[in-house]
């Protein structure tokens, strides 16, 4: 399997870089060409999820040790296919893609209901297998048995390929860490954290959540996608649920300097610093768009970390197989999509990338409510927001980042003022979102049951971050060392999932 894997890796770094480069500039003018006729337009808003867990031992692969409860689990290959989701980064990893539906009270309600359906199913048949599946922004507990170091770091050589020993048989995967751009080291950079690795295993840290809207008119994208640039930094601020990173990563410096300098959003340093540990910057808030062709064009002159071969089908969306493939390295926290099996099923969709995998499914749910009735919402109102400069929408984002709700996101309101408060902030965005809802066909008491979960949070001012570290902040007033605080608060965090995944929320912690 290995030798097979490494072959593989080989023949993708075989792909001649200029001949994939000019292709896929060809491929671009194939989907403008398609823009220009109208192809990737729709008579109507369409969303979708991609919702990320990792697998823990629960049950009887857990040892008796309690430090090796809910340690992290490698999930058989078998197991995923059976349970109908896909493998990710690392073998501890599955992923759920829903069905896309129209944006519609009915179309809402099938996404929340296949969601749970699916999950429920999945977490029966993992159960029997002594796993559980965890909705979470970053795990915390490795293996037992190992060091989240030793985990995210092993690594063998097969035929002069470096494989990641924990990693998924992804070809792509395996090819970043051996191409000629590839880097002698990737590593993780946040405070007091020290990692290192020669594969890019340590992203598997992380899990999201990616709310999917489909436009109408592919031709307004540029307008839905600066908007959503301009909502990245508001939402983040409520979702940010990875304040913690394995304690084995940390340096020396004692619990308190490390709560001091943590960041509540953790996961998109994980991504920016692993990713980007090459020349160029691959993963970053990505600027304004002008037009839908420039989105297009974007995707064709980022930089490509690996040409990978593109096979040959009869698909409408073969058409431009090479600029698929490329877009698969295209990493933006908001990344446009241009897709679709046939002509018919063309679509231009914006991926909303920032937000976390969330405590429970409503919440997940919350989250792609809420973005979607933004961007039903702010376009259509003409709302001031887009007046917001780029550069005040990336310093919100990253902003958010450190400080999750306490970060004084900047927001231009209904009024045309800008407000660094945070009740107006969210009263205004909270009131498009159900505004945008009810004009998908939502009940006024419907749109709001959706946008609860969120506003929760800010009239209560936790988020999923201030909860763990609250949490082991208690533990260490109660005595406890920082690895045991942190252990201990991620077993509280899982079982508080296990009685809220399908049917409470985030609020019934709180």
């Amino acid at each position: 399997m290995t030798e097979e894997l490494a072959a593989s890796v080989r023949d993708a770094l075989a792909v001649d870089p200029e001949e994939f480069e000019a292709q896929a500039r060809t491929d671009a003018e194939v989907v403008k060409s398609e823009l220009r006729e109208g192809t990737f337009d729709n008579h109507q808003s369409i969303v979708g999820l991609e919702y990320e867990f990792y697998a823990v031992a629960d049950g009887r692969w857990a040892a008796s040790d309690d430090a090796d409860v809910y340690g992290l689990m490698r999930v058989p290959r078998r197991l995923l296919e059976l349970i109908g989701f896909e493998k990710e980064l690392g073998l501890h990893n599955a992923e759920m893609t829903t069905s896309p539906q129209p944006l519609n009270p009915d179309g809402l309600r099938a996404q929340e209901s296949e969601v749970r359906a699916r999950l429920a199913a999945a977490l029966e048949c993992t159960g029997a297998e002594g796993i559980r599946l965890v909705s979470d922004g970053m795990w915390t507990i490795p293996p037992a048995g190992e060091t989240a170091r030793e985990y995210l770091t092993d690594s063998i050589e097969a035929e002069g390929v470096r494989i990641a020993t924990n990693m998924s048989g992804s070809v792509r995967y395996h090819a970043m860490a051996n191409g000629p751009a590839a880097p002698e080291e990737l590593t993780i950079e946040a405070p007091n954290v020290t990692l290192s690795a020669d594969t890019v295993m340590p992203e598997s840290l992380i899990t999201s959540i990616q709310p999917h809207y489909q436009v109408a008119h592919a031709a307004d994208l540029p307008t839905y996608f600066n908007y959503a640039l301009r909502v990245a930094g508001p939402l983040l601020a409520l979702g940010v649920n990875s304040p913690l990173f394995p304690p084995d990563l940390y340096d020396d410096v004692g619990a308190q300097k490390i709560l001091e300098d943590g960041y509540d959003g953790h996961r998109i340093l994980v991504f920016e610093s692993v990713l980007n540990s090459g020349e160029t910057e691959k993963v970053r808030f990505p600027r304004d768009l002008e037009s839908v062709e420039e989105a297009v064009d974007r995707v064709a002159s980022d930089a490509t970390m690996v040409p990978m071969p593109v096979p040959q089908g009869e698909r409408f969306d073969d058409t431009f197989a090479t600029l698929r493939r490329k877009h698969g390295t295209y990493w933006r926290w908001v990344r446009p999509v241009f897709d679709g099996a046939s002509r018919s099923s063309a679509n231009a969709r914006i991926e909303f990338r920032p937000i976390a995998a969330q405590p429970t499914v409503r919440d997940a749910v919350a989250f792609q409510a809420t973005f979607a009735g933004l961007m039903e919402s702010l376009p259509r109102r003409r709302h001031p927001a887009r007046d917001q400069g780029w550069s005040t929408a990336r310093e919100n984002f990253y902003a958010a980042m450190r400080d999750g709700i306490d970060s004084g996101q900047r927001w231009i309101g209904n009024d045309g003022v800008e407000t660094v408060e945070t009740a107006a902030v969210y009263d205004d965005i909270f009131a498009h979102a159900v505004d945008g809802l009810e004009s998908a066909g939502c009940s006024p008491e419907e749109a709001e049951t959706y946008v609860e979960p969120l506003r929760a949070r800010v009239e209560r001012g936790i988020t999923p971050a201030d909860w763990k570290t609250r949490r082991v902040s208690e533990y260490l007033a109660d005595g406890d060392d920082f690895a045991d605080a942190v252990s201990e608060m991620q077993r509280d965090y899982v079982r508080k999932q296990r009685e809220t995944l399908l049917d409470g929320s985030f609020a019934d912690w709180i």
